[in-house]
């Protein structure tokens, strides 16, 4: 049972300000394996048959749509036993990620591989120590090569980023346990008040998405009143000032330009990770710099609404 297992998402614990919606964190204690009984599951508009261990082994992910992408790499499809788990694992065949961590698929190669060797350096960190996502994909990256990073970020590079967000603003939610890294709907149904501080967002199908791991799974963004329109304007003008708007380096439909990665269509929390981890000095890579004048400026509201109206956006 979810709320059994996870714990209210409100319950993390950090510095005045801390946006614990967007950095979910796990129960303490995580739900024992379910045994493999040899059942073979399915998903929609997939032929394709998988069990349970199938579907959770790091070094060969399900992959349920295999027309959508290229073929994939070595290094994406199985990694490299026992240090490196498959690309395609986390981020899914298709590079559709998910908001524990990214989508990356359509990421110039030049930044999906300097983002790697930041995180080998220490350059792009979390400003939640105690955040496991970010320790254990660190811990992977050590342990490419060279060839592997050039390898896995033209694989992604080349692949079409879809919308996987159904956003809408709502004076309600539902109420959320928090599953390892992301949030989910609580097994009871209930709907609580959303906060003008936090944005809600959930996989439209939880088995779907955490345990098939099927990677054309939507997620139900609930974002508050009025949040979308702020968060359009100050796209366009933080701070009122139009020189620091957005388009001006991710291009004017902010889906990038040159190396700078598009920011449409985002997931809200990993957007407000970012946002917050560069403003903590937690991210300092090179466009990292760039973007700390203007994140510095930023409320963590402001950070909210950004989000939120980016997730509209078609990437």
């Amino acid at each position: 049972m979810l709320v059994a297992l996870g714990m209210p998402a409100h319950a993390q614990k950090g510095a005045p300000g801390f946006p614990s919606w967007a950095y979910v964190m796990g129960p303490g204690a995580v739900a024992p394996k379910v045994p493999d009984d040899g059942t073979r599951f399915s998903v929609p508009g997939s032929t394709a048959r998988f069990t349970r261990d199938q579907t959770r082994d790091r070094f060969a992910p399900p992959d349920w749509h295999p027309d959508d992408h290229p073929a994939m790499p070595a290094i994406v499809a199985g990694g490299r036993p026992p240090a490196v788990w498959a690309c395609g694992f986390c981020h899914r065949p298709n590079g559709a990620g998910g908001p524990e961590n990214a989508r990356i698929a359509g990421l110039p190669a030049e930044y999906i591989a300097q983002q790697l060797r930041d995180l080998v350096s220490g350059a792009r960190s979390t400003v939640l120590p105690t955040r496991n996502a970010a320790h254990l994909k660190r811990a992977i990256v050590k342990a490419l090569t060279d060839e592997d990073i050039q390898v896995a970020a033209a694989y992604f590079s080349r692949l079409a980023p879809r919308q996987t967000l159904i956003v809408k603003e709502s004076e309600r939610a539902p109420k959320t346990v928090n599953l390892l890294n992301i949030m989910a709907a609580g097994d009871d149904g209930e709907w609580v008040k959303l906060d003008d501080d936090r944005i809600v967002e959930v996989p439209e199908n939880l088995e779907r998405f955490d345990v098939l791991r099927d990677d054309q799974v939507k997620f139900l963004v609930y974002a508050p009143l009025g949040s979308i329109a702020k968060g359009r304007a100050l796209a366009r003008a933080p701070g009122g000032n139009a020189a620091l708007a957005c388009a001006g380096c991710h291009g004017a439909d902010l889906r990038g330009a040159g190396r700078v990665p598009s920011i449409a269509g985002r997931s809200p929390s990993y957007v407000v990770r970012q946002l917050w981890d560069i403003r903590a000095g937690a991210r300092n890579g090179q466009g990292a710099q760039a973007m700390k004048p203007i994140v510095t400026a930023l409320s963590s509201q402001d950070m909210l609404e950004l989000a939120a109206y980016l997730a509209t956006l078609d990437p």
